[in-house]
């Protein structure tokens, strides 16, 4: 009988997990994650007031499919002549795959002293109870971790500055039109931001900044971005650059080892990505999963993000060229949807947003549109009149 490891218990190793079993394999799976809890999700960390964990499945659903799950577990080490890892522990575990599904962790610069990073419910819960009426709260970075903490401690009521370092927010994300709109609704809930604000360095309770000011709060937290944990590939010998680097299938440089989620760095259109995203994680755990198994097709799906902030929700789909021209598709007073296309006329991104979940069913269109690769005349997907659906159909 066959064995496959997956060291990572979070969405993607997960997904893989379970995927494996829906694929019909009969093997041991054996899933590791180094947290104590059972694997839960990840994206309500920065907005759940109620700190209570979201479990990605029951302990009874790892029993009925056969998943040995070792939780609180850390390996440390791979073998990769003899097939086995080794856990810190000691434990030896042999394997004729193994998926590193080990994602990523809050950036920290060294002269970021005493700030608060939001990546595990641990830190979502030291994090949330520091948002009381009246506290002084300053974040670091205006991307996504940054703005939906910053909306979540100002619904509690806290006095919030968010501090970035370039021209303006969400800039390695989406199209400048959606980050205004963004930008707006943080200030009309009275978040302060400061944009183009070098930080030279912070303690635990002070922003010094490079212009010699500075600013206290009663707490800070940094949100500026993710490092993937590939540790264990580097040591193990296997290729790595801003990631696990994988083919089309997920493979690593060893033919026996297989990567996925944040921790891997993947084609995507022909370039190398990685990314970030929930989404990705559970689609390319699902991949891989066939994979593992034989399946050689090449993993398409579009990217997806989403952020929910305030009574908005922000979708992306694609990945953007943020140098290049975009269009905008002309929809409600309350609904802001650009996308963009290369220089052949292929979709290659999207993003949108509105109340609630206004924009988010033309974004799934959008999505499937991207996924096809097909040619398109830019008026036609700007025209409101146009049935995107029926795009779909031709």
């Amino acid at each position: 009988m066959s064995a496959i490891v997956i060291v990572g218990a979070g969405e993607c190793g997960v997904r893989a997990a379970f995927g494996l079993r829906e694929n019909g394999f009969d093997g041991s799976v054996t899933l590791i994650g180094e947290e104590d809890l059972l694997p839960y999700e990840r994206p309500p960390l920065s907005k759940n007031h109620e700190l209570d964990p979201k479990f990605i499945y029951s302990a009874d659903a790892y029993d009925t499919a056969k998943i040995d799950l070792l939780l609180g577990k850390k390996v440390a080490s791979i073998d990769c002549t003899n097939r086995q890892i080794e856990l810190s522990d000691g434990l030896v575990i042999r394997y004729d795959k193994l998926l590193l599904a080990t994602g990523a962790r809050a950036r920290l610069f060294p002269s970021l002293i005493g700030c608060l990073t939001l990546r595990t419910q641990a830190d979502a819960e030291a994090i949330m109870t520091r948002f009381t009426p009246g506290a002084h709260v300053g974040i670091i970075g205006g991307g996504f971790i940054g703005l939906e903490v910053a909306s979540s401690a100002r619904s509690l009521g806290a006095d919030v500055t968010v501090i970035e370092a370039g021209r303006r927010i969400l800039g390695r994300a989406v199209p400048e039109a959606i980050a205004s709109a963004v930008h707006t609704r943080h200030a009309q809930a009275g978040v302060r931001i400061l944009t183009g604000t070098a930080i030279a360095r912070t303690t635990a309770t002070q922003v010094y900044f490079e212009d010699g000011s500075h600013m206290a709060f009663d707490v800070i937290i940094a949100g500026i971005g993710a490092v993937p944990n590939t540790e264990l590939a580097t040591n193990g010998g296997l290729n790595v650059e801003n990631g696990i680097v994988v083919d089309r299938s997920f493979k690593t440089s060893d033919a026996a080892i297989f990567a996925a989620g944040d921790c891997c760095n993947f084609i995507w259109r022909d370039q190398r990505t990685r990314l970030e995203s929930w989404k990705a994680a559970q689609d390319q755990g699902t991949h891989v999963a066939g994979a593992m198994l034989g399946d050689d097709a090449a993993y398409a799906k579009a990217p997806w993000f989403w952020s929910d902030q305030y009574d908005l929700t922000l979708c992306v789909t694609g990945i953007f060229d943020l140098s290049a021209e975009t269009q905008t598709r002309s929809t409600s007073n309350d609904t802001s949807i650009v996308f963009q296309l290369d220089p052949d006329g292929v979709l290659t991104a999207a993003a949108g947003i509105g109340i609630g979940n206004s924009a988010v069913k033309e974004l799934r269109i959008f999505e499937k549109l991207i996924e096809r690769a097909k040619v398109f005349d830019g008026s036609v997907l700007c025209d409101p009149a146009t049935n995107l659906k029926r795009l779909l159909r031709d």
